[in-house]
């Protein structure tokens, strides 16, 4: 009984908190519903029965899509948690072998995150569809095409909805203003909308808390403001929600009514944030928010605004504020205006975590994720994507005079998103959950079915506003789908020109170089082999440091990958050459950490390697690749090597004992790196550790402990990170559509992102760049 209150009290806690992050967006609707719905011939039909049918399409349309679709089908389909459009795409790759992804590994699949418990049938599927999906890459393409498209209209979205709620909830002041001139209510939003996204950088974490409140006192005002239209204009409007008066309707308007449905679909926008925000709340506290306050309040906000216009019919441009009663008109307004303003801050983040996700897979180019220790969890920002919302937002914001058009943009780029949903969740029905193809394939027909309806209508309205997303959308796939294709082709053009291990074994322990004190970091896109950058750095400089480790950061489809999995550590060659490969395997969402805990994880990982490889493979804990293995699951991880931390200056902290080693530098060296770093005002707020060995630590074999000595003293000296600095090139017989996408949109996308140290927190004291020549 104790555990099941504990339960609940946490449901209730998620339930609360899940009105300022899901269901703003979804609670602004009746601003602009019904008067997008009748924005065209369809306000010549002045009569009860179109306006009960126009509330009979609204209702059951909430019904069918946010009701059954996203909130009893849609969320059961989370990957770990994890919701949104690269949730069900993970899903599909791990189940269906539809992944894209160059630089999988088989250890990756023994992730404990990799696989599902509730997903044990996963194998059940059809063997011919299973075959046909692993076999044919046209197909796992086309998946790709139709996930990066869907994302493009959720980053539409990302502009889109700031631009419409805000500006929705501003216009309500010329109600009771009628004098007021467009112009001035068009200053005010673009204002909000200036502030709201320079306050971007610095996160929600200190004014999320009044998030839920909004959302909650908005839902249940427009509910009590619905529940007194019904009772003062129309207490018949119930009967509105009857299915029959969706006949009638058609019945009566026809072709206007068919066109209308344009209007109609705003009443879901932002059912989609239910499904994509999912990770950090629950299933069951989503249903039970969306059940009892967002669902009941909506309905009875939606009855209160016929109820109104059956009889108030010429109010209908501005049916929302024309029915709030006078005394509350004010409270309403500004409630409105924040209640948009938590809306559009909720779909911000939300295309951060999307355009990170593109990213994570080489599907975006290389953007900086800023992500501070006080934010929640999974929040971040990123400066570039911020700036162009900013500047697309202000576009539509000035340029569609009429906001009829705009809600024509806005309700085509929410629909088309959502459809592509419904494909995705048919195939999870399938090669997911196990289920028949005949169930999934009933599944897509009926809401695709429902979705194309609308689309249908939407497309109607292409001229009038629809097509800015649709032309947005085809830009930012071309994007991706460019930076995708190049990226590809370098990481093949390495796999075909790394080095065979039999040419670095010839070379012995020194490599034929001289090995100076130091850690080396090659950054690389391989997880085996040597890369050709290597070579070519000790071609032109035949030196390299005393420890080299080939670093590959990649990307698993899964959304977070657990520390203790995250490092896949083996060894390039014999011990003696002191080389190892560090693997470091990220999720989806995960956010990467700076540079300094990645050399420290870095360092602790190689020593408990070391460790478990001497005390002999069969204690190893989780999975071995070859020559690697996960570590960090060891209960004496961390215990191998002591850390200290420095002051500023230098010295080690009083809480920790200070090290008995000293660094390998010269003593010239160490007045020029401190002389430095005193000049620099940067590299004084690094965090800044010693390490030294465990002094009652017993070693089985004192190879082991020269070994970890040799790793220590190394770390002393300083660390060093090579990349690649390429340049790409296409083949001289490259058709010509290959050698404009390499030469003229892969180039430009790649002199006009982010570097790579930049991306990676490299400071620029410790980078090394070698150049390559690639030619695709």
């Amino acid at each position: 009984m104790v555990d099941r209150s504990y339960q609940c009290k946490d449901v209730l806690i998620l339930a609360y908190q899940s009105f300022g992050v899901l269901f703003g967006d979804l609670s602004i609707s009746p601003l602009y519903a019904f008067k997008s719905t009748f924005s065209g011939n369809l306000s010549n039909y002045q009569s009860e029965d179109v306006i009960f049918g126009a509330l009979s399409l609204i209702f059951w349309t909430l019904t069918l899509l946010s009701l059954f679709k996203h909130v009893i089908i849609l969320l059961n389909a989370d990957d770990n948690g994890e919701g949104g459009i690269f949730a069900l795409y993970s899903l599909l790759c791990r189940h269906a072998k539809f992944s894209l992804l160059p630089n999988h590994q088989t250890a990756d699949e023994e992730l404990s995150t990799y696989h599902n418990p509730r997903y044990s049938y996963r194998n059940l599927q059809s063997p011919t569809v299973k075959r046909f999906a692993e076999r044919h890459k046209k197909a796992k393409t086309a998946l790709l095409l139709l996930v990066l498209f869907g994302t493009c209209l959720l980053i539409c979205v990302g502009f889109l909805t700031p631009a419409i709620s805000i500006r929705s909830a501003i216009e309500g002041v010329k109600v009771r203003s009628s004098e007021l001139h467009y112009g001035v209510v068009l200053i005010i939003a673009c204002i909000l909308l200036v502030g709201l996204f320079v306050l971007q950088h610095r996160g929600t974490y200190r004014v999320a808390f009044m998030f839920a409140p909004i959302v909650i006192l908005w839902s249940l005002s427009i509910a009590a403001i619905g529940v007194y239209n019904i009772l003062k204009w129309n207490p018949r409007v119930y009967k509105a929600l009857s299915p029959y008066y969706i006949y009638t309707f058609f019945r009566d308007a026809r072709y206007d009514g068919w066109i209308s449905l344009g209007g109609v679909l705003l009443c879901v926008t932002g059912a989609e944030a239910m499904f994509a925000d999912l990770g950090q709340y629950t299933a069951a506290s989503i249903r039970l928010s969306f059940f009892c306050i967002i669902y009941p309040c909506l309905v009875l906000q939606y009855m209160g605004q016929a109820a109104f216009l059956s009889k108030n019919f010429s109010a209908v441009s501005t049916s929302f504020y024309a029915s709030i009663p006078d005394s509350l008109f004010w409270p309403v307004l500004v409630m409105a205006t924040l209640a948009a303003i938590v809306a559009s801050q909720s779909v911000i983040s939300a295309t951060f975590s999307i355009v990170k996700q593109c990213y994570a897979i080489g599907c975006f180019p290389r953007v900086k994720v800023v992500h501070k220790s006080k934010w929640f969890r999974g929040q971040i920002y990123i400066p570039e994507i911020n700036w162009v919302l900013l500047v697309l937002c202000l576009a539509v914001t000035v340029g569609f005079r009429d906001i009829n058009h705009l809600g024509n943009a806005y309700g085509l780029t929410y629909m088309s998103a959502m459809f592509v949903t419904t494909w995705l969740t048919a195939l999870i029905i399938n090669f997911v959950w196990g289920q028949s193809l005949v169930l999934a394939l009933l599944f897509a027909l009926f809401f695709g079915s429902i979705e194309i309806i609308f689309l249908s209508s939407s497309f109607i309205r292409i001229s009038k506003g629809g097509w800015v997303p649709l032309v947005l959308s085809v830009i930012f796939m071309l994007i991706m789908f460019v930076w995708h294709y190049g990226s590809r082709k370098k990481y093949l053009y390495d796999l075909h020109n790394k080095v065979p291990m039999k040419q670095i074994l010839t070379l012995g322990p020194s490599l034929g170089i001289v090995r100076v004190p130091g850690i080396g970091l090659i950054f690389t896109a391989l997880v085996s082999g040597v890369p050709a950058t290597f070579t070519r750095f000790l071609t032109n400089l035949p030196t390299f440091y005393q420890v080299a480790v080939f670093v590959c950061e990649k990307t698993v489809l899964v959304p977070y990958v657990p520390q203790k999995e995250r490092y896949l550590i083996g060894r390039i060659g014999p011990k003696s050459f002191r080389m190892y490969r560090c693997i470091v395997r990220n999720g989806y969402k995960d956010v990467q950490k700076n540079e300094d805990d990645f050399e420290n994880d870095l360092i602790m990982s190689i020593a408990e390697f070391i460790q478990l490889e001497a005390e002999g493979s069969g204690t190893l804990e989780g999975s071995v690749d070859g020559r690697m293995a996960v570590v960090r699951t060891s209960e004496k991880f961390g215990k191998r090597l002591e850390i200290s931390e420095l002051e500023r200056n230098g010295e080690a902290s009083s809480s920790m004992p200070p090290t008995i080693l000293n660094s390998s530098k010269s003593h010239i060296l160490q007045y020029l790196q401190s002389t430095y770093e005193m000049e620099s005002p940067g590299s004084t707020l690094r965090r800044r550790v010693r390490f030294k060995l465990q002094p009652d630590m017993n070693y089985r074999d004192p190879n082991v402990k020269d070994e970890l000595l040799e790793l220590v003293e190394a770390k002393q000296s300083g660390v060093a990170y090579v990349l690649g600095h390429s340049h790409i090139k296409a083949k001289m017989n490259a058709p010509c559509l290959k050698r404009f996408v390499i030469h003229v949109a892969y180039l430009f996308l790649r002199k006009n992102c982010r570097a790579p140290a930049v991306v990676l927190n490299i400071p620029q004291t410790c980078l090394i760049e070698v150049g390559m020549n690639y030619y695709l």
